[in-house]
């Protein structure tokens, strides 16, 4: 089956990405836009295709990726209707994990087919993005006659697919926010902690990456709850009381957090069942 062309629409880490891996899938890509001249080009000359406008981009690829930031979609998207330069079936693609595809409304008014295809990862760097993307998951979003190339292009990508309602992407966004951001923060959390045990800030770091890369083995060799440890899923009222009463000598600005993540902690024992309700409420009482 022919491979449709594509454009990229903003070359950030997540259109350079995109174009890159498809192209190494067989897509053409046969422009790429963005306001940043020298990011264009870079990407341009990269993927051997032109450095164009947007709206040249609109018109020429039959399917359109908007990667600029999320806040510029809407923008971009109405600009380009207002010039009239999308078609009837034609798809166009956004890549926000926040945003549905109704942002993408004016192509959709013009005839094309729109969607959000949004890749559950975390690109911090284009080379990284490159490596990574392929083999994600992805969530589909949109109007469902575009599901099909929508599928497609995961499938090309090596990656797995799920659909979700526009209603719920908010909650969606807010879940991968929560394990991918707030990930650094609790590891900062436990970094902060070490230190102020005299522990080095570049030695806590290290220390800590076999503990958490040991913590993700046992997630996905055992699942949520099963893979939980340590003192709360044991129990052990007097290891808990032991920490608060040392933070408050030592490191009172991080009680709250600590307080905060143990009581959640305490119920994802009682769901693993390694302690009792009893045990759970003497726990959230000392945590309180």
């Amino acid at each position: 089956m022919t491979k449709p062309t594509v454009g990229i629409i903003g070359t950030g880490v997540v259109g350079s990405a995109i174009g890159i891996v498809l192209q190494s899938k067989g897509y053409k890509i046969t422009g790429v836009a963005d306001s940043a001249q020298e990011k264009r080009n870079q990407l341009a000359d990269r993927l051997g295709t032109s450095g164009m406008l947007p709206s040249e981009v609109a018109r020429q690829a039959e399917v359109v990726f908007i990667t600029t930031s999320d806040g510029a979609i809407g923008q971009v998207t109405r600009e380009l209707a207002h010039d009239g330069c999308f078609q009837s079936g034609q798809v166009v693609i956004h890549m926000s994990g926040a945003l549905t595809s109704e942002v993408l409304e004016p192509a959709a008014e013009q005839g094309a087919v729109c969607l959000s295809v949004h890749p559950l990862q975390s690109f911090a760097a284009i080379e990284q993005a490159i490596k990574v993307l392929p083999g994600s998951v992805f969530s589909i979003e949109g109007n469902p006659a575009g599901y099909p190339l929508g599928i497609r292009l995961v499938e090309d990508l090596e990656g797995k697919y799920f659909f979700i309602d526009k209603k719920a992407k908010p909650l969606y966004h807010a879940g991968a926010c929560v394990v991918s951001n707030y990930l650094v923060t609790l590891v900062d959390f436990g970094t902060r902690l070490l230190e102020a045990a005299g522990i080095p800030k570049e030695t806590a770091v290290t220390a800590l990456f076999p503990l958490i890369e040991g913590t993700l083995a046992n997630i996905r060799k055992v699942g949520i709850p099963q893979a939980l440890t340590g003192p709360i899923a044991r129990g052990d009222l007097a290891t808990i009381q032991k920490h608060i009463t040392t933070m408050e000598e030592v490191a009172p600005d991080l009680i709250t957090l600590y307080r905060s993540l143990g009581s959640q902690t305490v119920e994802v024992a009682e769901r693993k069942g390694s302690i009792t309700g009893e045990r759970a409420q003497e726990l959230q009482k000392v945590l309180r």
